[in-house]
């Protein structure tokens, strides 16, 4: 039922063209997914996530095991027929939420025990409660159970916090039952490339069916985040989907498809669109500023969304100041929109040989960096 397989291998640096086949659907790699938290990408219908060019949405074990509980989604026909999306549908494990949350919960090496941000409530979650969450939801790509290490850690909490990882990486593969599923495997290690060689090797020893690179974007600084990732990236089969969870900017997803990554999700097109701040092919618009209240220019000319062929900066600039519902809805299908025109630049200058140039152009639009010379720059 699952599958993947490269199409295509740059000849100037290790960016891939590739094919992702699940029980909902074929999605060409490389690929952003939009997160659907909660079973919804914030502000959007499903129709406009599709006009948006969204292939793949992201859902959370740990919001939906809370509210409104996965047994309950499973009894109402999974979380594609509940939100409304016939599209492959990603599931975290909710081991990052425990990370994010850990006020509110206790670690051992058995699971995580947690109270509820919601209402304070108890909770336990683990590898093989996670695996039945996620069969529950019916999610096409599975994520194994994880410790996502603190930053910043010491060398020897990290290799902890890697080891525990592993063990649960084994047990989440001994739960697994998904026969229209398919379970990543995550490989962790903190800043500590000799850590994220082992985690590298234990992770692709496991019969998993894609690798992720987890623990990036917690805090570290972008140098930091380069050269983990381009260290780790080298160390992932090539026969398999490389995952890079939770990152990021236009710029960190061009220079890391240049080291083989495969797939993204990130919050940032929608957070930052509930924040006024566009993404545009001109750079950063921050839509909140009062040098748009009478700007009669499209939010980005080079865009062909709803938002962009209907609507001025003046109105969107009005939106936002008058707190209107709309705002966040427009902002976000242009944010997505853009990240999926991206995505697309990235797998067409693949195909047409023409990558690097292409990576080289977003970079200069952002003033960012490439990921191989950014620690020899700085």
């Amino acid at each position: 039922m699952f599958g993947f397989h490269v199409t295509k291998t740059d000849s100037e640096s290790e960016a891939r063209l590739g094919r992702l086949s699940t029980f909902h659907g074929e999605v060409e790699t490389p690929v952003f997914m939009a997160v659907g938290t909660q079973g919804t990408v914030k502000g959007l219908t499903p129709q406009q996530l599709r006009d948006a060019g969204v292939n793949m949405v992201l859902g959370n074990t740990y919001h939906l095991m809370l509210r409104p509980g996965s047994e309950l989604i499973a009894e109402l026909g999974g979380l594609h027929k509940f939100m409304g999306w016939d599209g492959p549908i990603l599931t975290d494990s909710g081991g990052f939420q425990v990370f994010s949350l850990a006020d509110l919960s206790k670690k051992t090496n058995k699971g995580v025990a947690f109270r509820s941000h919601i209402d304070g409530s108890q909770h336990w979650l683990d590898p093989e409660h996670s695996m039945k969450v996620q069969r529950d939801l019916g999610s096409d790509v599975v994520m194994a159970f994880d410790d996502c290490t603190t930053f910043p850690s010491t060398y020897q909490q990290t290799r902890a916090s890697m080891e525990l990882t592993h063990a649960w990486a084994k047990r989440s593969l001994d739960a697994f039952k998904g026969d229209r599923q398919a379970l990543f495997g995550i490989v962790q290690g903190g800043m500590f490339e000799d850590l994220r060689s082992i985690s590298a090797e234990v992770i692709c020893e496991m019969p998993f069916h894609g690798i992720a690179i987890g623990g990036l974007s917690v805090g570290e600084s972008k140098e930091d985040m380069y050269r983990v990732l381009s260290h780790t990236a080298a160390l992932l089969p090539s026969d398999k989907p490389h995952y890079l969870m939770g990152v990021g900017t236009p710029a960190d997803l061009v220079n890391a498809v240049s080291v083989g990554v495969d797939m993204f999700d990130c919050v940032m097109p929608t957070r930052n669109a509930r924040n006024a701040n566009a993404f545009t092919s001109r750079g950063s618009v921050s839509i909140k500023q009062a040098r748009y209240r009478t700007d009669e220019q499209p939010l980005d000319p080079d865009c062909g969304c709803y938002t962009c062929t209907h609507f001025s900066r003046a109105y969107l600039h009005h939106l936002y100041k008058a707190k209107e519902i709309l705002s966040p809805v427009l902002m976000t299908l242009h944010n997505l929109t853009y990240y999926q025109d991206l995505m697309k630049g990235v797998r067409d200058a693949i195909r047409e040989g023409r990558f690097t140039a292409f990576q080289r152009d977003v970079l200069r639009t952002y003033g960012a960096q490439e990921i191989h010379n950014l620690s020899e720059a700085s």
